[in-house]
């Protein structure tokens, strides 16, 4: 199956109300899955593509590793004060490993701050306070894989 064919499926599940699409050729497999940020992944070739607006299609020679279920919507946090993963990466909270985290639960912080860093594609993203306030959680752990939209810091 050409790139091409996996966009035009890509773009078909999006305009159509289909919340998953699974389908089998010979030693390929694809599965779309429509919840929250849209993965595709796909075994038997090698390479990758991105699709249209959030749309990550992964092609892998491996078997397909079944996609992460996306985390509870920031309402579910308790905080109206939550800071969000602007993409999908790996999640630093620190700049080196033997560095200190860039903040902590109880840690006062200002808009702007740096409160933690996301790696995507051999890029060092920091990840800035969008709010006054204190820590009052930290969502995720060291070198945790993030998905875009996860909560990722509650502020009060």
């Amino acid at each position: 199956m050409e790139i091409k064919e996996i966009i035009q499926l890509i773009e078909a599940v999006s305009e159509n109300a289909l919340t998953s699409f699974e389908l089998e050729q010979g030693n390929t497999k694809i599965s779309i899955k429509k919840k929250g940020p849209k993965v595709v992944q796909v075994a038997g070739a090698a390479g990758s593509v991105t699709g249209p607006a959030e749309e990550v299609v992964t092609v892998l020679d491996a078997q397909v590793q079944p996609a992460a279920e996306p985390k509870k919507a920031a309402a579910d946090i308790g905080s109206d004060k939550v800071v969000t993963s602007p993409l999908v990466g790996t999640f630093y909270s620190a700049s080196s490993p033997d560095a200190e985290p860039f903040v902590k639960e109880g840690d006062t912080v200002k808009k702007g701050q740096v409160l933690g860093i996301i790696e995507a594609m051999k890029l060092m993203n920091e990840i800035e306070s969008e709010y006054d306030g204190v820590v009052e959680a930290v969502l995720v752990g060291n070198e945790e894989v993030v998905e875009y939209g996860q909560p990722l810091f509650r502020i009060r």
